[in-house]
């Protein structure tokens, strides 16, 4: 299993929120729900993205975009029109001045707008859940990450326009999956490019020597990992993987292997209700002490506290 594949198998989309919105200009929306992930895809006509920080962006047809959360932000048809729409935490929409907007934009299963004929369409899905390991993914993007779609394709987007209208059984996980795969598919669009300041852990994915012992680390993290037996298995020198593995990654192998079992663990607190001692074996901690005195160490509280502690990002 490769970084980004273990960084995503973790926080899987669970009832995530999703909608085809259908808009007639003017329109614009306040985005201030507060969530981790939004992947936006622009089905027909343009929009404006605009930050509270950065310059505004127009996207058309076929672009993908990907918010990183919690900061708010705004979407309209043109960056003069003022917001008519606030989207809060919990996907509650209001008028700026308080009055509840969901009956009013209510088009139907998984529909929304102000008009259901309106020139402006595109899919929304956002990601509620804030989970360690998505934290790791989330800082290695900016606060709004634009695909432009002369740049890339993917049937996926065709798929999930077609099942996002659908009130089957079973059509929430259908909807989640499909979700799960259009992000790891833009995220790769975004990371490949040429100017992207993709993260240490994806760059080095490709390396001769970093890459397969990457892949080990996140394959089997019970395992008693060292870094002399991380290099025997990549074939290489101790020295020669501690010096690479730095290089590339930005951190020594072992600090690296320590982030991600406390990650995964936080994880496993929150999201499965697996015994302490379960979740230590789990991510190779000999025991509940053990994890308990690394994620206190890294945390700053106990892993009791951390499962009934409020969710952060």
């Amino acid at each position: 299993m490769d970084a980004l594949a273990d960084l995503l198998d973790g926080p899987r989309a669970r009832g995530a929120f999703m909608l085809r919105a259908t808009l007639t200009p003017p329109w614009s929306m306040r985005i201030q729900d507060e969530a981790p992930l939004t992947l936006l895809s622009m089905v027909r006509d343009d929009a404006w993205l605009v930050p509270d920080e950065g310059e505004a962006q127009r996207v058309g047809p076929g672009d993908m975009v990907v918010f990183r959360g919690p900061d708010p932000y705004t979407v309209s048809d043109d960056p003069a029109t003022e917001p008519q729409i606030v989207i809060h935490p919990g996907q509650h929409c209001t008028t700026p001045d308080g009055t509840s907007l969901s009956e009013a934009m209510d088009l139907g299963v998984r529909a929304w707008g102000n008009d259901p004929d309106g020139s402006t369409v595109m899919l929304v899905g956002t990601y509620q859940l804030r989970g360690a390991v998505t934290r790791r993914l989330l800082s290695a993007l900016p606060p709004m990450a634009v695909v432009r779609g002369d740049t890339w394709r993917s049937p996926l987007v065709d798929v999930l326009q077609e099942e996002i209208g659908k009130d089957e059984p079973g059509q929430d996980v259908v909807l989640d999956r499909l979700l799960d795969l259009l992000l790891i598919a833009t995220l790769r669009a975004w990371f490949s490019r040429p100017e992207a300041e993709a993260p240490g852990w994806y760059r080095a994915h490709g390396d001769a020597v970093v890459g397969p012992a990457l892949r080990l680390l996140h394959e089997d993290l019970s395992h008693p990992w060292t870094v002399a037996d991380l290099a025997a298995k990549v074939g290489v020198s101790r020295a020669a993987l501690a010096q690479r593995f730095a290089k590339l990654i930005g951190e020594p192998p072992m600090a690296y292997l320590t982030g991600l079992r406390l990650a995964q663990a936080a994880d496993l607190l929150r999201e499965s209700d697996a015994t302490l001692e379960a979740v230590a074996r789990r991510v190779g901690y000999g025991n509940a002490f053990a994890l308990s005195t690394a994620f206190k160490r890294e945390r700053g509280l106990s892993p009791q506290e951390y499962r009934g502690g409020p969710v952060t990002a």
